[in-house]
């Protein structure tokens, strides 16, 4: 199984740390966050992953290298100095991409089974992609996803309808031809690509138990240290 990991953004909001270090690279708990993620991510039953890096990037390959000592094969793809957001990041990456594949965040942690988006793609023709999904009722960011607990009804990004009581957990899967489709060398987010799959109706939702973290606010960052450190 394939994960991709998008670890290239500029982190912004943990400045002045990450004008020197790349936000995965953050020590939580003692260790680099991104040690934390692909132990997670290990330990779902992925063995090859990619990582998408950029500003900073060459510490989080110094870091990881091949990935062996997770367990895992871990390859870069660099978008260098122009970002392109996660779907033009995803894109540059296409030689690398298996006919399916979960995509996740270089800077957040999801306590549950990665592997289970993916699982649910595989198992089913009438999607094109497979979202986790949690009950967030506007609780840890703005809720963007209108579900039955089986299909993502609707996702959009900004909306203020109280119908949309659920959140992207951060955890996503889809098929190749999605990523292909997509032009080139364009800047581009991953959130077209979601309401477009959901619009259409081919997008399955996988619901979550637990509240995601995230490592992007020196709040979001503390409340997953003092989790990592009680386990």
């Amino acid at each position: 199984m394939q994960a991709i990991i998008l670890a290239g953004g500029l982190a912004t909001r943990m400045h002045p740390r990450t004008l020197t270090i790349a936000k995965a690279m953050l020590d939580v708990a003692g260790r680099p966050f991104i040690d934390w993620l692909l132990e997670r991510v290990a330990a779902s039953g992925f063995d090859d992953v990619v990582l998408c890096v950029a500003y900073l990037g060459e510490q989080i390959e110094a870091h990881v290298g091949d990935g062996r000592r997770f367990g895992l094969t871990v390859r870069y793809s660099n978008e260098g100095p122009d970002l392109l957001g996660t779907a033009g990041a995803l894109r540059l990456a296409l030689p690398l991409l298996a006919p399916t594949f979960l995509v996740t965040y270089g800077d957040s942690y999801l306590p549950f089974d990665y592997a289970e988006p993916l699982r649910v793609l595989e198992a089913h023709d009438d999607c094109d992609g497979v979202m986790s999904v949690f009950p967030n009722g506007g609780r840890w960011d703005a809720s963007n996803v209108k579900t039955d607990g089986v299909h993502v009804l609707a996702y959009e990004k900004g909306t203020r309808d109280p119908a949309f009581d659920h959140i992207d957990y951060g955890a996503l899967a889809l098929r190749r031809p999605l990523i292909a489709r997509l032009p080139p060398g364009e800047r581009q987010g991953l959130e077209a690509i979601q309401t477009a799959v959901a619009r259409a109706g081919r997008m399955r939702a996988v619901v979550a138990a637990e509240r995601f973290y995230e490592i992007g606010s020196p709040e979001g960052l503390a409340a997953l240290d003092a989790r990592l450190r009680s386990v």
